[in-house]
């Protein structure tokens, strides 16, 4: 089945009934892995707590990637969205340099990877996106969602912002609300990527480094030559956050003691890194093999915050 080609006079008609957003920036970290920004119509902040997420549409009728899986439609469902949800990022630094707002901004910035194979279905979403230039339409729900936020804090709590890939975007907008209100405590933000050239923050984490003392930004690598050659000098081997959390060297490289009576960590992306716990009585036990960041974290006394049982360890997973 052939997917139905709509004419130009019904695609603006579907657009303009569904759109309620602009793209307004698009930069390529990758080609494969975009930060991008959108704003709605109404020009409003959007008003999310930093930690949120928020729906982002694109309609069945735009273009795809033409690395992407093919997909069909019929004469109802092209004319249809494809929806995905986002964590909400943050730019991190304004122009002048200064600490970019968050939850306030009219301009909300997403992180996002172009997903052009998936076992289940055709990727719908990112295929179209990444056709996408600025100034071009696209739906934003404009009531973000979540409860992955940081809650109540200690002003000298130290904080651990650990994540994969595109997980470190509502790490970002946590990390600027902080830094913009004056937090005392110490932070450490930990990005686990495949290639260096997947850290698409690097620039800004380096200059809040520079900004802010008690701020440490920690990027881990798996895939360049130093974690896979062992004649490479410098060889260290693939590293990822719940080895390094667990290790005897965790206090050294996040610049403060990894200390359950100080500390609250934030976990996003994949789940094997999480390796969030099976409920009470599932056969395994609590911990999914193999292990992840909570149970080496237990170890060491910290406790993930479930319900009923609040925790100092806070995750949400990205898919």
């Amino acid at each position: 089945m052939e997917t139905p080609r709509l004419s130009d006079e019904e695609i603006a008609e579907l657009r303009a009934l569904h759109y309620n957003a602009t793209l307004t920036h698009f930069s390529l970290v990758n080609d494969r892995l975009a930060r991008l920004r959108v704003r709605l119509d109404e020009g409003k902040a959007l008003g999310y707590e930093p930690g949120q997420y928020t729906t982002l549409g694109l309609g069945n009728w735009e273009p795809r990637h033409p690395e992407a899986d093919p997909e069909t439609h019929n004469e109802k469902t092209v004319r249809r969205l494809a929806k995905r949800a986002y964590s909400i990022s943050c730019r991190l630094l304004n122009d002048d340099g200064s600490v970019a707002a968050a939850g306030d901004e009219t301009e909300i910035e997403f992180y996002i990877a172009l997903v052009t194979q998936a076992e289940k279905a055709p990727p719908a979403f990112t295929p179209r996106l990444f056709l996408r230039q600025v100034g071009d339409r696209l739906e934003m729900n404009p009531r973000p969602k979540g409860h992955f936020v940081l809650g109540d804090l200690k002003p000298t709590d130290n904080i651990v912002f650990a994540s994969t890939g595109t997980g470190e975007a509502p790490h970002n907008a946590m990390l600027a609300k902080l830094l913009a209100d004056g937090h005392e405590g110490r932070i450490a933000s930990l990005c686990c990527v495949r290639y260096r050239a997947d850290l698409g923050y690097l620039a800004e984490h380096h200059r809040l480094m520079e900004a802010y003392p008690q701020y440490r930004y920690v990027p881990l690598t798996t895939r360049e030559k130093e974690n896979r050659n062992v004649s490479e000098p410098g060889y260290t081997g693939a590293v990822y956050v719940q080895d390094l959390l667990g290790s005897a060297t965790a206090s050294a490289q996040l610049g403060f003691d990894l200390d359950p009576r100080t500390t609250k960590v934030f976990l996003c992306g994949n789940p094997a890194m999480i390796g969030i716990p099976h409920k009470d009585g599932h056969p395994e036990g609590r911990y999914p093999t193999p292990r992840g960041t909570v149970e080496a974290l237990e170890a060491l006394g910290f406790q993930a915050d479930e319900p009923k049982k609040p925790g100092n360890i806070h995750y949400e997973k990205y898919w």
